[in-house]
């Protein structure tokens, strides 16, 4: 089999190679650039905790020496504090910190991990300028100093929000430009909340702005973002300087010393790929979406879909293409990223003045900070972590299958387990390996000695039945899972999402969801491979059940404006 190309060489062309890799796939990654990073200091990426695990799974060192786990997070309006979120386990807690890192950090680390991966090769200095299919694979032409033909099994356009995979695929990037404008600086400084990250709504001074935010890194560096007004006005060095100070000021009572490393305008637009498939040809991240409005990380949603295409190409790498397995990639993330574009709509007015009265409803503010805490801190519509429950992948329902803690389709909690070799380690860690997951619930398991419990009770009913499944699985051990009894057996997918719980050990049951989840026999696919090779003529692929809601999908009309680009 011909490798998988990859058209971009950012932080999730990097990660889709490397995922790519951990389950046995080459990849070529054809990079534009030079194949080095341009350290800046306002380019930051906060990473949910399920994401920051999935990166550092794949040896990036970069999440764990350079990224900034923050203390708490704080909510204020005007001089008051309205909410302090402690982060931390147990009770009280917040749970675990988002991962705060410098992109050029994140990406120097990717790719020190590619560098240590023999199924990876990055080629610099190629530019895509040609890309075709057919029945085998892909061809990708590049120019430059060595251009050339590559062939593929499969191409990913990570190339970013002017892809020109995109371009060559004739796929229409619908949406809206400008909907927010940031002023960014990065500055060493002390503030009165060390390790703490903030958002400050109509903060007093009002000289910066009606909303900053504060997200500390290491070594003493502060990210700090003021909204500016929807007018394209002019963010002047004098301005950009009083901004610093008069918000230092109101914040210490006076503007301290503090070095000033980096400066910028971020320009946050919503956009929606209206396919993220044809045929062989896949699209993820900038390429497939963009947002960033109210707190929403777009290189999170994009390492997610690497997340989730990887372990579906490995498969079909490895087994031969499942089309209602390659299907689902789309179904599932585009629908994701469609509802968090369609959260970010509806909350902008109410928080940026154009709800009318429903601003001035007493509670209102109180109601306000939820929204923007939800998309900082990865919680609601705005920012919690997607789940599937009506993917393609989806087994039909049976009288075995029980609720638990999570949604069916939902990321699986990560409880500790314990795994045949007997390593007691966090689900996590088992993930991103192409394979299955079966999690057997037995309270007290941890006291006996492993060579018992591996032949008693249901164990060997178990071991039996997920030796028969139609992909590679592995049989581990919890002693809970949140709202799961004892005996509870859940399937969980490469990627980390609930297939199914189910009542006991039901070998034809747990079978049926495997062979659901492979899109075997699941619940219908959306038919993202119709059409041509450019994908014009074709249906979005999509139905409506799926997120599908055609070029209104990323947006109310009260601010910027809407656009269909290619």
């Amino acid at each position: 089999m011909d490798p998988v190309i990859v058209v971009g060489a950012g932080p999730v062309g990097l990660a889709l190679a490397l995922s790519l890799a951990a389950q046995g796939v080459p990849s070529v990654v054809l990079d534009e650039g030079p194949g080095k990073e341009e350290p800046r200091g306002v380019r930051t990426v906060v990473l949910r905790p399920d994401i920051a695990a999935f990166v550092a799974g794949l040896g990036c060192a970069a999440v764990r020496d350079e990224g900034a786990r923050w203390v708490a997070w704080r909510s204020m309006r005007r001089g008051q504090l309205l909410r302090r979120v402690e982060f931390g386990e147990g009770p009280g807690g917040g749970g675990p910190s988002p991962v705060h890192v410098p992109q050029h950090a994140l990406t120097r680390g990717l790719r020190a991990a590619v560098s240590a991966s023999g199924l990876v090769r990055i080629v610099p200095h190629s530019r895509l300028d040609g890309l075709e299919q057919d029945a085998e694979g892909v061809s990708a032409h590049t120019s430059g100093p060595g251009g050339t033909w590559w062939r593929g099994s499969f191409a990913v356009g990570c190339d970013g929000a002017r892809s020109t995979v995109r371009k060559l695929l004739d796929v229409r990037f619908t949406g809206r430009t400008a909907v927010e404008r940031q002023a960014v600086v990065a500055l060493r400084t002390e503030l009165p909340w060390p390790g703490e990250a903030l958002s400050h709504r109509l903060p007093p001074w009002r000289a910066g702005g009606d909303e900053v935010t504060a997200r500390p890194l290491r070594d003493g560096v502060w990210r700090l973002d003021w909204l500016l007004p929807p007018r394209a006005e002019l963010v002047t060095p004098d301005a950009l300087v009083g901004r610093i100070r008069d918000t230092l000021a109101g914040w210490c009572g006076e503007a301290g010393p503090y070095e000033l490393l980096d400066t910028g305008v971020h320009t946050v637009h919503h956009r929606l790929a209206r396919r993220w498939r044809v045929r062989r040809a896949f699209l993820a991240g900038d390429a497939a979406h963009l947002l960033g409005a109210l707190g929403t990380q777009a290189l999170d949603e994009g390492l997610r879909d690497a997340q989730n295409l990887a372990w579906k190409l490995a498969r079909a790498w490895h087994h031969g293409v499942s089309e209602g397995l390659l299907d689902s990639y789309q179904a599932e993330r585009r629908s994701a990223v469609a509802a968090r574009l369609r959260a970010a709509d509806q909350s902008l007015p109410v928080l940026r003045g154009g709800a009318g009265l429903r601003g001035w409803i007493p509670g209102a503010a109180r109601g306000h900070d939820a929204l923007v805490t939800d998309g900082h801190l990865g919680c609601g519509p705005l920012g919690a972590p997607p789940a599937y429950p009506d993917s393609p992948l989806a087994p039909e329902p049976a009288e075995s299958h029980i609720a638990v803690g999570t949604q069916w389709g939902g990321p699986a909690a990560d409880v500790l387990v314990m795994a045949p070799d007997g390593a007691t380690v966090p689900l996590r860690d088992r993930l991103g390996r192409g394979r299955l997951l079966v999690v057997l619930v037995a309270p007290g398991t941890g006291v006996w000695d492993r060579r018992h419990w591996l032949t008693a009770g249901v164990m060997p009913a178990l071991d039996a039945a997920v030796g028969a499944l139609p992909l590679d699985a592995e049989l581990l051990v919890a002693e809970a899972y949140p709202g799961a009894p004892a005996h509870a057996v859940l399937l969980v997918r490469p990627d980390g999402h609930l297939v199914a719980a189910f009542n006991g050990v039901q070998p034809d049951e747990l079978f049926a969801a495997a062979d659901a989840v492979r899109g075997g026999a699941g619940r219908g696919v959306g038919g993202a491979a119709a059409g041509g090779a450019g994908g014009a003529g074709g249906t979005d692929g999509v139905g409506a059940g799926s997120g599908e809601a055609g070029s209104g999908a990323v947006g109310v009309e009260e601010a910027g404006r809407t656009a269909d680009v290619k």
